[in-house]
C-alpha cells in the first residue's frame, strides 16, 4: 500500500527542507546527487510503512538526517548513512547492496548503525555485550555513534506515541547511556534535550511544574539580565570588541536534579541562568588573550568569586570544550555565572566532536588535540577488557562519560587529566596497572599522604609502592576512574578464583579425612553453609581459601543436628506486602500515576485469585538502595539471581540502570493496602544545637508518635548539629507526619528523607 497525496506532500516538504540545509555541505553536484539517491532508495525501501504515530516511516530517517547536518554539523556521507540507517535492518537490502551503490565507507557506517539498532532490541545482558562490540566503532568512526545519538534524539522527540512500558525502557536507556555519551562527545544542547525529554516522560507532573515556574519568573529574570548586562555592553563596545551577549536559562532537568540533590524547592535554586559572551576574535591577537581581556573587563565591574574560576581555555576539557567561566557578584547580591568564549569555541561547545575535528586541521595555535584521542584509546582498551562481564563494563564505561576534569602532574612535570573526585590511587592506576596494584602511599606536593587522598588540579604526585601490598575490595570505594575500577575488579576476581580453588582443596581434604563420600556433599553443605554464615559454596570456599574462616569446628558442625540452624537461617517469613497487577489493577494504577506504566510486562506473572496471599518464602524484597515505603510509586524488578522481585522507588537511580540493561525484568507492582508492616527509612537532620535536643527527638518519635528508632546519630560542631535517624514507618503518610512533628522541634532547621542509598 503506497502513500496518500497528503503523505507525499509531507515527505516532499521534509526532503526539500533537508536539501536546503545540505547546501552548506555539498561542495559539488555529485554530493547533492548522492543524498538524493539515498533518499529515493530509502523512500522506496520503506514504501507504505508507517510509524506507531501513523506518519510515513520515511519521515524518521529524513528527521535524523536533518539533525545530523543541522544540529551536529556532520557531512555528506553522514547524511547519506542517516537516510539509510534502517534500510538494511528493516528491508531486503543488504550491506553489500549499499556498498555497490554508495561505496565501502557509507556501507561500513550503515552496517555499524544496523548493529547498534539490534543492541537496543534485546532485553538481557546480551544488550550490554552487543553495545560493547558496537562501541568499538567509536575508535574507528565516531560518526556512527553521532548518527545513533541523532536517531535516539528523534525517537525521544516522538516518544508520546509509544506505550508506557516502552517509554520506561527507552527513557532509562537514554538517561543511563545516551545523555552521558552526548555529554562526553561535547553535544551539550542535545544532551540537555535528551535529559529534559526523559524527565518529561518519567515524571510529567514535575516537568510541567518546573516549566511553568520558569515561564512565570521570566519577566523578573529578563529585567535582572538587562540590568546586569547594561554596564558590560557599554565597556565591551568601548573596547571595540565584536560580541554577542545573552542569558541562557538552565534546562528543566538540571533544575530538577538540583532540587532533588539538595532537597530544595524551585524558589531556592538561585543559579537559574548564566550570562554568555561570545566574541569574534581579532586576527592580530590570540584568542586566549582576548578571553582574559574580556574577563578583566567583567571583573572590573563585578567582583569575582575566587574559587569559581574555570580555565578551560589553557586546559580544554577532554571532549574539546574551551571557555572561561567565572562567577561574579551581580546587582542585589546575586551570584551570576559568566561564560566567555570565541565563535570557534561556541561552535565546539554546541556541536562538540564534529566542530572540534573541523578545526583540527586549520588550528593555527597548535592546540593539544591529544585528550580526546587519549579518551578514545582508553575506551578501546576498556572494550577489549576480558576481565569483566558486559553489565559491569556498561557500568564502568558510564563512569567515564559524565566527568569534570582536573589536571595533575607527575614528578617529572608530565600532565595527566583525571576526573574531578579522583584520588592518588586513580593517579597510580593511570600511570600503570602494576603501580596501582602495589601502591602503598603517595607524595602529594612533596608531602606523604594516603593513597585514598582526593587530588586537586595542579597537584604534583609521586606514588610509593610495595611488593607486599595488593588491592582490597574497599579500594573500589576510593577510586573514580573506569581504569582503576577495572584493574581492581580484575585483580580481585583472579584472587577470588585462587581462593576458591585453594578453599575447595582444603575442604575436600578434610572431608576425605572424615571418610565422607561425594554423594553426601549436598547434605554436608546444608549444614555447613549456615554454620559458617555463607549463602553459596563459592562464598564458603573463597572465605576458607582467604583464611577468613577455618575448619577447626567442622566436626562438631557435622555431628550436630543442625535442623534448627538451617531453619533459622533459611525460613525467615514476612507477610507479602505487594501484589502483581492484573489488567484492571494496572489501569487503575496508570490512572493514579498519570497514565504511566511501571515497566515492561513480558514475562510477569499475572495476578490470580490467590496471587495476593502470603507465601512460605518472601517473594518480594524491599530494595535497600532506595527503601520504598507504602505511598511511594514503585516498580518491581525480577531478580534473576534470587528469583524474587526487588521493589524499587520509581525515581531510584539503581532502577534506571537496571531498566536500561534488563528492560524485560521490570514488572508492575502495587502496595497491598491490608498488610500492616513497618518499613525502614532514613531521615537527615540539620539545625542549631542546644541542650536536650537529642532527648526531645527521642520523646517525639518514640513517645508521641509510637515509632521504633533503629539508629539515631547526631554530631555537633560550632553550635550546629547534623545527623540521621533510621526508623520504621508504616507508609508515606506516617513518614510525612513524623517529618512534620520533628520539623517543629526547636532548633531543627532542615529535615529530609534520604532518597537513594548506597548498598
Amino acid at each position: 500500500m503506497g502513500y496518500s497525496p497528503e503523505d507525499e506532500r509531507l515527505i516532499d516538504t521534509a526532503f526539500d527542507r533537508l536539501m536546503e540545509h545540505c547546501t552548506k555541505i555539498c561542495k559539488t553536484e555529485k554530493d547533492a546527487d548522492l543524498i538524493k539517491r539515498a533518499f529515493f532508495l530509502a523512500k522506496e525501501a520503506h514504501e507504505g510503512v508507517r510509524r506507531r504515530s501513523g506518519e510515513p516511516y520515511i519521515l524518521h530517517p529524513l528527521a535524523v538526517a536533518m539533525i545530523v547536518v543541522d544540529e551536529i554539523g556532520l557531512g555528506v556521507k553522514s547524511v547519506v548513512a542517516a537516510l539509510l540507517h534502517d534500510v538494511v535492518e528493516d528491508t531486503d537490502y543488504t550491506v553489500d547492496d549499499i556498498e555497490s551503490m554508495f561505496g565501502p565507507k557509507i556501507a561500513q557506517m550503515v552496517d555499524g548503525l544496523t548493529k547498534m539498532s539490534g543492541v537496543f532490541k534485546t532485553e538481557t545482558s546480551e544488550q550490554a555485550e552487543n553495545f560493547r562490540k558496537v562501541l568499538l566503532t567509536l575508535s574507528d568512526d565516531v560518526r556512527v555513534i553521532l548518527i545513533k545519538i541523532a536517531d535516539r534524539l528523534h525517537n525521544m522527540r516522538t516518544l508520546g506515541s509509544m506505550p508506557p512500558h516502552k517509554q520506561m525502557k527507552i527513557t532509562s536507556e537514554t538517561i543511563y547511556l545516551f545523555a552521558p555519551l552526548a555529554h562526553r562527545l561535547g553535544l551539550y544542547a542535545i544532551k540537555s534535550e535528551l535529559e529534559d525529554l526523559t524527565l518529561k516522560y518519567r515524571f510529567p507532573e514535575e516537568y510541567r511544574q518546573i516549566e511553568q515556574k520558569i515561564h512565570e519568573t521570566e519577566p523578573d529574570r529578563v529585567r535582572f539580565i538587562e540590568k546586569f548586562n547594561a554596564p558590560l555592553i557599554e565597556v565591551l563596545k568601548a573596547n571595540r570588541i565584536d560580541f554577542e551577549i545573552s542569558g541562557r536559562v538552565k534546562s528543566v532537568y538540571s533544575i530538577w536534579s538540583k532540587m532533588q540533590r539538595k532537597q530544595i524547592p524551585f524558589e531556592e535554586v538561585y543559579d537559574l541562568f548564566a550570562i554568555r559572551i561570545v566574541f569574534k576574535p581579532s586576527p592580530l591577537i590570540p584568542e586566549k588573550s582576548q578571553c582574559w581581556h574580556i574577563y578583566s573587563l567583567v571583573t572590573d565591574i563585578y567582583k569575582p568569586k575566587p574559587d569559581r574560576l574555570r580555565d578551560w581555555v589553557n586546559i580544554p576539557k577532554a571532549n574539546g570544550y574551551e571557555a572561561l567561566h567565572s562567577t561574579v557578584m551581580g546587582p542585589d547580591g546575586v551570584w551570576v555565572e559568566v561564560q566567555i568564549r570565541s565563535q570557534r569555541m561556541e561552535e565546539i561547545a554546541e556541536r562538540g566532536f564534529a566542530a572540534h575535528w573541523k578545526y583540527k586541521s586549520t588550528d593555527a595555535e597548535g592546540r593539544d588535540e591529544g585528550e580526546f584521542d587519549r579518551w578514545i584509546k582508553q575506551v578501546r582498551e576498556a572494550l577489549n577488557s576480558p576481565t569483566e562481564n558486559a553489565v559491569e563494563f556498561l557500568d564502568n564505561f558510564k563512569l567515564s562519560l559524565y566527568t569534570n576534569e582536573i589536571v595533575v602532574f607527575t614528578p617529572k612535570g608530565e600532565s595527566r587529566t583525571l576526573p574531578q573526585g579522583a584520588t592518588a590511587l586513580d593517579f597510580a592506576y593511570d600511570i600503570h596497572t602494576n603501580i596501582g596494584n602495589s601502591a602503598i602511599g603517595a607524595k602529594i606536593n612533596h608531602k606523604i599522604e594516603s593513597i585514598f587522598t582526593p587530588i586537586q588540579s595542579g597537584d604534583q604526585i609521586e606514588i610509593i609502592t610495595s611488593q607486599n601490598v595488593k588491592p582490597k575490595t574497599d579500594w573500589l570505594d576510593h577510586v573514580a576512574t573506569t581504569k582503576a575500577k577495572q584493574c581492581i575488579i580484575s585483580f580481585l576476581k583472579k584472587e577470588k578464583i585462587n581462593n576458591i580453588n585453594r578453599g575447595r582443596e582444603v575442604f575436600e581434604a578434610r572431608l576425605h579425612e572424615f571418610g565422607i563420600p561425594p554423594s553426601a556433599r549436598a547434605r554436608v553443605f546444608r549444614k555447613v553453609l549456615p554454620a559458617y554464615e555463607c549463602t553459596t559454596k563459592d562464598e564458603f570456599y573463597s572465605k576458607l581459601g582467604a583464611g577468613i574462616i577455618n575448619l577447626d569446628g567442622l566436626e562438631k558442625v557435622l555431628r550436630e543436628n543442625s535442623a534448627s540452624k538451617i531453619l533459622k537461617f533459611w525460613t525467615l517469613q514476612i507477610p507479602n506486602p505487594f501484589k502483581f497487577l492484573n489488567g484492571d489493577d494496572r489501569k487503575k494504577a496508570q490512572t493514579q500515576n498519570g497514565g504511566k506504566d511501571s515497566g515492561k510486562e513480558t514475562g510477569a506473572r499475572e495476578a490470580t485469585d490467590g496471587a495476593d496471599a502470603d507465601f512460605e518464602q518472601p517473594q518480594f524484597v524491599i530494595a535497600p538502595c532506595c527503601n520504598p515505603i507504602p505511598g511511594d510509586e514503585v516498580v518491581g524488578y525480577k531478580n534473576p539471581d534470587t528469583h524474587k522481585v526487588d521493589v524499587h522507588k520509581k525515581s531510584c537511580n539503581e532502577l534506571i540502570k537496571l531498566a536500561s540493561q534488563h528492560g524485560n525484568n521490570l514488572t508492575p507492582v502495587a502496595w497491598s493496602s491490608h498488610k500492616a508492616m513497618s518499613y525502614l527509612t532514613i531521615l537527615e537532620l540539620r539545625g542549631i544545637d542546644r541542650v536536650g535536643i537529642l532527648m526531645e527527638l527521642s520523646q517525639v518519635i518514640t513517645g508521641e508518635l509510637n515509632t521504633n528508632i533503629r539508629e539515631l546519630r547526631l554530631q555537633s560542631h560550632d553550635g550546629i548539629f547534623e545527623g540521621s535517624i533510621s526508623l520504621y514507618v508504616k507508609d508515606l503518610k506516617d513518614l510525612k507526619l513524623i517529618m512534620e512533628k520533628v520539623g517543629k522541634i526547636k532548633g531543627v532547621e532542615k529535615i529530609t528523607r534520604v532518597e537513594n542509598l548506597k548498598e
